[in-house]
């Protein structure tokens, strides 16, 4: 039979995926703790059969009522402190697992976040939630059960064997070959359930995805009357993986359904060999009471291995994807001793010959684009739709590096830099505001991200005041503690703007930053867009050529190219410049 593709882990896999399993080693007062409990639930019931044992004897052998009375009070004792035993280790388990896939989720969370725009391009948020969360709940699950139902059950199973081959060498041989045959087979069973498996985890992660992209563009859908085909790609989806869970469930019955045909008839065999040694005398009744009980708990082990099966294969698919996950490496390299943006101060910007091609399609989206700002100079990009405007922005944030070409910052080449002094020193506000489940200090200051000593409530109201949204978060219950709900599209706009002033950037990128305010709140904001650039650099995309009155300089593009560049004073007055003509076509003043 062929191996599972899960049987064995790639290389570039293997080590991410041993990196991750040491998010969930306990530390050692915990783990001495959980041995404990484990040992004491597995050796409690061990015990009762010998109580058992006695108590039968003794009473066939004509003992008294209060003697009798004397063992079955020490056999409730004993199930009772095994079953105590055995919620002290669940809970231990359970504790410990759940603290070691925390930590795991964080690391894997924070490793995607680090992923370059590339990789989120190829993989829907739904999917990455199911990934980090779906995968790890998977392991964790595994972990409880592991301990609960693996180690316990073969330590059981190990204890049980070893008892009864003090009590008959040839009950104990028998028991043992029993045991054999039924663990190859379950082996070989293992290997059906491994695709199953992976495949249901597989439709699991296509259906998250599929579900919140649609719940993401569910106005959009709505709108354009598309609603009942998101619906029925919808049941499609959900149909593949139901068709996956159903197939694996098959397979998990088929094995429980033959592991009890298997163990009655074992159940059979051994009580057969106890009636024949007790007929020659070579048990007592007692014993082979006892040889029932153990055979009849040595089925246990099984049955938790069986039903553990499923999600065992479940867990080695989820740690195989997280092997996967965190064998991603960013597109974008760091070098080993990067070097900081100027601390204060605007910083000059300078592109030269720069080219860039989108990884997935290998088209050019920006070819040999060259121009430079001086600190405190601001730049216009002008351009229809698909131009390329966005997308060079995408290269002054480092989101992505010019596949040809420099792009340097404060005189600094962008693969040279720090990324947390790049964060630090380059703003920029795009028309796409994102607000948090959090208060407006949190969404202002982005949870902390933007914290500064200076950074004091009155200072938040000010700048808040300053973009225009004093009056909003005057009329807001709760404040700066408030939830910023309901904010129109403008209110939020001017949220973002009040970030950027906080952060106090070098470099400021406004990315189509007004083009969801209507005239009356963008005249509102451009004061305060004046004074975010001042003693600035400034790089404003717009499609509204009123907004870049007040840039020093121009760069038209056309499909990727630098068409036209130069000081906006003379291009407008130029009158065959390809900036004029969009001026007097948008009906704004040259």
């Amino acid at each position: 039979m062929s191996r599972s593709p899960l049987t064995r882990t790639p290389p570039h896999v293997a080590r991410p995926a041993r990196q991750a399993l040491r998010h969930l080693r306990p530390g050692p007062p915990a783990a001495l703790a959980l041995g404990a409990a484990t040992a004491a639930a597995t050796a409690l019931p061990l015990a009762a059969p010998h109580v058992t044992r006695r108590f039968v004897d003794d009473a066939a052998g004509g003992a008294g009522l209060r003697h009798l009375i004397v063992i079955a009070l020490g056999y409730l004792g004993l199930a009772a402190a095994g079953q105590a035993a055995r919620m002290a280790a669940a809970w231990l388990a359970g504790r410990l697992a759940w603290d070691g896939t925390n930590r795991l989720r964080e690391h894997l969370a924070g490793h995607v976040l680090g992923l370059d725009l590339a990789f989120h391009a190829r993989h829907s948020p739904g999917e990455l939630i199911e990934r980090v969360d779906g995968d790890v709940a998977a392991v964790a699950d595994f972990v409880v059960a592991f301990v609960l139902d693996v180690v316990a059950g073969l330590l059981l199973l190990a204890g049980v064997l070893a008892v009864v081959f003090t009590v008959d060498l040839r009950l104990g041989a028998a028991l043992l070959a029993y045991c054999l045959l039924t663990g190859l087979a379950m082996a070989g069973a293992q290997r059906l359930a491994v695709p199953s498996a992976t495949r249901s985890r597989q439709a699991s992660a296509a259906l998250y995805g599929h579900l919140e992209e649609r719940l993401a563009g569910a106005e959009d859908l709505r709108a354009n009357g598309a609603g009942e085909h998101a619906l029925g790609r919808f049941h499609q989806v959900a149909a593949a993986w139901f068709r996956a869970e159903w197939h694996g469930s098959r397979i998990a019955g088929g094995l429980l359904a033959a592991t009890n045909v298997a163990f009655a008839a074992g159940t059979a065999l051994m009580l057969a060999l106890a009636a024949w040694l007790l007929h020659a005398g070579a048990l007592t009744v007692g014993t082979a009471v006892l040889i029932f009980q153990y055979t009849v708990m040595i089925r246990t082990p099984f049955e938790r291995l069986i039903d553990q099966l499923r999600q065992f294969q479940g867990a080695l698919a989820g740690f195989a994807r997280i092997g996967s996950l965190l064998a991603e490496r960013p597109a974008l390299p760091v070098r080993a001793a990067p070097r900081p943006l100027p601390a204060s101060g605007a910083l000059g910007l300078r592109l030269d010959d720069v080219s860039f091609a989108y990884p997935d399609d290998g088209e050019s989206a920006l070819s040999g684009i060259t121009l430079t700002l001086a600190p405190g100079e601001r730049l216009g990009l002008v351009g229809r739709t698909g131009s390329g405007k966005t997308t060079l922005a995408k290269l002054l944030l480092r989101l992505y590096d010019p596949t040809g070409g420099t792009v340097e910052i404060g005189g600094l080449d962008l693969r040279e830099c720090d990324p947390e002094s790049l964060r630090r020193r380059v703003g920029v506000v795009t028309q796409d505001v994102r607000l948090f489940d959090g208060s407006v200090r949190d969404n202002l200051t982005l949870f902390g991200a933007l914290t500064d000593p200076r950074h004091d409530d009155a200072h938040l109201l000010e700048v808040l005041a300053g973009v225009g949204l004093g009056g909003w978060l005057a009329a807001l219950p709760g404040g700066l503690d408030g939830e910023p709900g309901g904010l129109s599209a403008g209110e939020a706009q001017l949220l973002a703007f009040a970030r950027a002033f906080l952060a106090d950037p070098g470099l400021v990128i406004l990315d189509e930053a007004s083009s969801r305010l209507d005239p009356a709140t963008e005249r509102h904001v451009e004061d305060g867009v004046r004074r975010l650039l001042d003693g600035r650099t400034g790089v404003l995309i717009a499609h509204r050529l009123s907004s870049l009155a007040h840039v020093d300089k121009i760069a038209v593009l056309e499909r990727g190219k630098l068409v036209e560049y130069g000081r906006r004073a003379d291009l407008a007055a130029d009158p065959g410049s390809r900036f004029g003509r969009l001026l007097d076509a948008a009906g704004v003043s040259r």
